[in-house]
């Protein structure tokens, strides 16, 4: 397939050669339900989040992506539901994502345990239109947009009490074909929906009367591409303003420095909204070509002023 645009996207994203198909957030402790159905239900009260993502700022044609959560506790306590529609563009490709979740959780060790099950419906759509040939006229290149939807559902288990939480997942177990072509003369193995396995975790640790130390980890694995893995380390003072930064390890085969060294600073605007802003400095080969990668993400939480949350929010 003899198109710029296209080569740089196997290159650099989602359809690439080392697999790793889904995108990053740099604020994955507030944006887990997006990755773990079990992870619904877990917090005290319903919440709305929602999230942007601006990666390699500068960059013609660079991902970007945009979450919205919506999660909520059961009467009973033991049920969880939640939905997540997530929005992914790179070049003339635009993937979206709608998934439903549910968890149903146990009392255990002062805390919940909690299995998850998903179910989604994922578009991805190309506009040929928006490419550009090296050879015009190829054949390979349709002149309208292409659409292929692909039917999934995954599955997770996630603890948390007030001193810690962990958790595993595989959003997606189907396995999906994204090649848009039929034919033996097309070889539909290139362009592959990947399985992407999720563990992570995380705790808080007092180390005064108004500040606590809070470390948490991810790390992502799929078939054929290293492991990713995000370390965080973050301050949190007088449980409303939180400053941290995250290590991605990964990057280009060429560096040994990682992928990206990541600033977060979030704050709690009173009882019912948080924001934060993230900011990725590219550690990889890639940073002679962009601006870094920014990140904004804002959380709503469905409680009466009256009302006291007894687990704070901090997981």
């Amino acid at each position: 397939m003899r198109i710029t645009v296209l080569i740089i996207a196997c290159i650099l994203l989602r359809i690439s050669l080392q697999a790793q198909q889904e995108a990053h957030f740099t604020q994955f402790m507030f944006n887990k339900l997006s990755f773990n159905p079990a992870y619904a239900g877990s917090s005290e009260y319903a919440s709305i989040s929602a999230l942007h993502r601006s990666q390699w700022v500068g960059l013609e044609g660079a991902p970007t992506s945009q979450v919205v959560n919506f999660q909520t506790p059961m009467k009973n306590k033991r049920v969880g539901l939640g939905m997540t529609v997530m929005h992914d563009q790179i070049g003339p490709s635009t993937s979206w994502s709608y998934q439903l979740k549910y968890s149903y959780g146990f009392p255990i060790a002062n805390g919940r345990l909690a299995i998850g099950l998903q179910g989604s419906l994922r578009n991805y759509r190309v506009k040929w239109d928006k490419t550009k040939a090296i050879q015009q006229g190829d054949a390979v290149l349709s002149s309208d947009p292409t659409n292929r939807m692909l039917p999934n559902f995954g599955m997770g288990i996630y603890f948390q009490n007030r001193k810690f939480f962990v958790g595993a997942s595989l959003p997606n177990i189907l396995k999906g074909d994204l090649s848009f072509y039929e034919g033996e003369e097309y070889n539909t193995d290139f362009s592959q929906e990947k399985q992407h396995f999720y563990f992570m975790g995380g705790l808080i640790l007092p180390i005064g009367n108004a500040t606590m130390f809070k470390p948490a980890f991810l790390v992502k694995y799929t078939e054929n591409a290293p492991a990713s893995v995000d370390l965080n380390a973050s301050l949190i003072f007088v449980e409303k303003f939180w400053v941290g930064a995250t290590y991605r390890m990964g990057g280009d085969q060429f560096t040994k420095l990682g992928e990206s060294l990541d600033a977060i600073v979030q704050y709690q605007l009173s009882q019912n909204i948080r924001a934060g802003v993230a900011y990725d400095f590219t550690l990889s080969k890639m940073r002679a070509y962009n601006s870094g990668t920014f990140e904004v993400v804002l959380d709503y939480y469905f409680m009466k002023q009256n009302q006291i949350l007894t687990n704070p929010r901090f997981f």
